[in-house]
């Protein structure tokens, strides 16, 4: 019993951000949280997905050195596997996808 009440718990507060407030247009008179939904499936979606991709990419990156370094392009397999999923992760503003 428990147990059904946490994950009904966990699947109202993430459905939270689903709701008709965050899908609200900007400029529309309802300001529900379309700022603050943007915000909170950045914080648990694409956070978590941009941070997998970056320790995905690392992974690969060592296993394809050997590859890159014969044909001398270590620097853009770097920027493509590692660099590029960590700004996208860390270095972007919360709740702005572009």
């Amino acid at each position: 019993m428990k147990r059904l009440v946490f994950l009904a718990v966990i699947a109202v507060l993430l459905a939270g951000p689903f709701g008709p407030s965050a899908l609200a247009a900007p400029g529309d008179g309802n300001t529900g949280g379309t700022e603050g939904g943007a915000m909170a499936v950045d914080i648990f979606a694409a956070r978590p997905l941009g941070l997998a991709s970056t320790v995905f990419g690392a992974a690969t990156f060592v296993v394809s050195l050997p590859f890159s370094a014969l044909g001398h392009n270590v620097g853009p397999a770097y920027e493509a596997l590692i660099v590029s999923p960590a700004r996208y992760t860390f270095d972007r503003p919360l709740g702005e996808f572009d």
